[in-house]
């Protein structure tokens, strides 16, 4: 069953559990990753929800990782030139997310600045968010 407007909005700007992002200076935040991920592609993002998926719906990824992915409602920066800053980026999986504000996925790395939250939804929710 498609998702409709009203849930989509519901998901979008309901409540959620405020979850905490980087508050320091983002060139901290990018040396931070640079050290941590060197050579690996940066997102800095902010207005952002992580997204825990069921694990009836998708299966855990490899090493346990629940299945999460991050939508930023705005990109700030992208240190590939893929997101134009402004626009709003839905990631793949989750890899690894060790920081609440590092949230790595295979092929990049997305920094979440400033607060934003964590929610639950289903596969199809997450899918309804597309370009």
């Amino acid at each position: 069953m498609p998702v409709s407007l009203q849930d989509a909005m519901s998901f979008l700007y309901g409540a959620g559990e405020l979850t905490q992002g980087w508050t320091g200076e983002r060139a901290d935040l990018i040396d931070v990753a640079q050290q941590r991920f060197p050579g690996k592609a940066f997102c800095l993002v902010k207005r952002w929800i992580i997204v825990e998926i069921p694990t009836d719906e998708v299966e855990s990824l490899p090493g346990g990782i629940a299945p999460m992915i991050v939508l930023a409602h705005e990109v700030i920066h992208d240190s590939r030139g893929r997101f134009v800053p402004g626009s709003w980026v839905r990631t793949t999986y989750a890899i690894s997310h060790e920081q609440p504000w590092i949230f790595e996925t295979r092929n990049t790395i997305y920094l979440l600045v400033g607060d934003g939250y964590t929610k639950q939804a289903s596969l199809e929710m997450v899918l309804s968010f597309r370009p």
